[in-house]
């Protein structure tokens, strides 16, 4: 049974990708150092011993308050993992890095494709970019494959962030809700999915590339809404909060699946409805 080092596993993501991996007759680790500690990463690493590698640790939240987190965790946290892993004496089969799509920033062109520049507008999509680069740097030493992963949710997302914050408010009829700006387009895939995604990527993916996680299929805010109209029978007044408004918003995030599907293969993507179904029968 390969042995897989996970860290994140904890957070939204990780607790889905712990289910699929060991599905698929993989032994998780889950990595419990502080990704910020070196020397306790470097440990517990060597401990390990991992066949793979998956690292979805980061902070994600683009409003989050501690700029400076971001780039000690996602991009100098990424630094002592990948030198943890290169000091060991048998590299792992493959290394997978959770980046996002979010460092295409305002992209002039829909879909995005990966041979786009990355123009990132916050602090969170600077780090991302920020780690993918410094990353490069073990290029010859480990084998890394790097993914983008566009706007997914699912059962057990924080509700910091907008479909799961929708469901709560529809699973408990509320009157109102308040969001920040309407107009604007995402995938909204299904957790499961990227999961999914991931495992054969860490079988497939070949190093040093990177892939758009993606289904390019964009989904306005407002469907989103519609959509939870329709299944629950409910209504809600939206209410539109200057203070949620981002000042670097992006507007419209959509990718192209091609380079994906061409080294994994297509991936089942279910309709939102379906997703939205699946977080309400836990009211969140």
């Amino acid at each position: 049974m390969p042995k897989l080092l996970l860290t994140g596993a904890r957070g939204f993501t990780g607790r889905h990708f712990i289910k699929a991996a060991q599905q698929a007759d993989y032994q998780v680790h889950p990595l419990s150092a502080d990704l910020t500690d070196a020397k306790a990463v470097a440990a517990e690493t060597a401990k390990a011993a991992p066949d793979f590698v998956v690292h979805l640790a980061a902070i994600s939240a683009v409003t989050h308050a501690d700029e400076q987190a971001f780039y000690r965790v996602n991009l100098f946290g990424t630094l002592n993992l990948l030198k943890a892993l290169a000091a060991l004496p048998q590299a792992p089969k493959r290394v997978l890095l959770a980046s996002s799509a979010n460092v295409y920033g305002n992209a002039d062109v829909s879909p995005i494709d990966e041979a786009i520049c990355p123009a990132p507008v916050n602090h969170y999509a600077m780090s991302k970019l920020a780690m993918e680069l410094m990353s490069a740097t073990f290029a010859e030493r480990l084998p890394l494959v790097t993914v983008r992963p566009f706007n997914y949710t699912g059962m057990g997302h924080d509700m910091r962030f907008v479909i799961p914050k929708l469901v709560a408010h529809f699973a408990r009829r509320a009157d109102t809700i308040e969001l920040g700006n309407l107009d604007v387009e995402r995938e909204f895939n299904d957790v499961r999915t990227v999961c999914a995604a991931y495992l054969r990527l860490l079988q497939l993916g070949r190093p040093g590339q990177t892939y758009n996680v993606c289904s390019g299929r964009p989904v306005s805010l407002k469907s989103a809404i519609a959509a939870l109209k329709k299944i629950t029978g409910h209504d809600l007044a939206v209410k539109v909060n200057p203070d949620f408004i981002r000042a670097n918003e992006v507007h419209r995030l959509c990718g192209n699946p091609a380079k994906l599907e061409a080294c994994i293969g297509a991936l089942q993507h279910p309709p939102l409805e379906d997703t939205l179904r699946w977080m309400l029968s836990a009211g969140a």
